[in-house]
């Protein structure tokens, strides 16, 4: 399934929209719930219902978020140590199924891996304004997992601008 991830423009703190591939918001990213200690999201379907939350986990040696649904850790998504040429993060789920996600920086695009498959692609190509990403999620994936991980990722690679922006509006 093809989603489009679009970062609000004016909005307080790091608010996303996702489309389908035909126009249709099906989730969206309130990030309204910030609090000075760390970050918080709340990743909302198209009835405005949480199916996850999205916070900043305090101890850890390299930035990193966790993803909760029901109230337990569904994910922890880390920035791998410092590379020039390329970025990559781990998505560690509980259990054998972690993601792998790797890309260029420069370019703002990536995939997503398990175990060497590909099971989503994120790019910036075809976009320009703000910070918008196409996610192709393959079929039979988690694609909540895969899109919070995406906006996980945005914040991750931008942290100063995310701060500017809610400094200014």
């Amino acid at each position: 399934m093809k989603y489009v991830v679009k970062q609000k423009l004016f909005s307080f703190g790091d608010d996303f929209a996702i489309k389908d591939e035909s126009g249709r918001e099906v989730y969206s990213v309130d990030g309204r719930a910030f609090t000075l200690l760390r970050e918080k999201l709340a990743f909302l379907d198209a009835q405005k219902r949480e199916v996850a939350f999205i916070r900043e986990r305090l101890v850890a040696l390299t930035p990193s978020y966790e993803i909760l649904r029901d109230g337990k850790v569904a994910a922890v998504v880390k920035k791998d140590f410092i590379n020039l040429f390329r970025v990559g993060f781990t998505v560690d789920v509980p259990g054998p199924d972690d993601l792998e996600a790797t890309g260029s920086l420069l370019e703002h695009e990536y995939t997503f891996k398990r175990g060497g498959r590909v099971v989503a692609e994120v790019s910036k190509r075809w976009f320009s304004l703000t910070d918008t990403y196409g996610v192709d999620v393959a079929e039979g994936e988690d694609e909540v997992l895969v899109l919070a991980s995406t906006v996980v990722i945005d914040m991750l690679c931008h942290p100063d601008a995310k701060k500017v922006k809610a400094a200014t509006t």
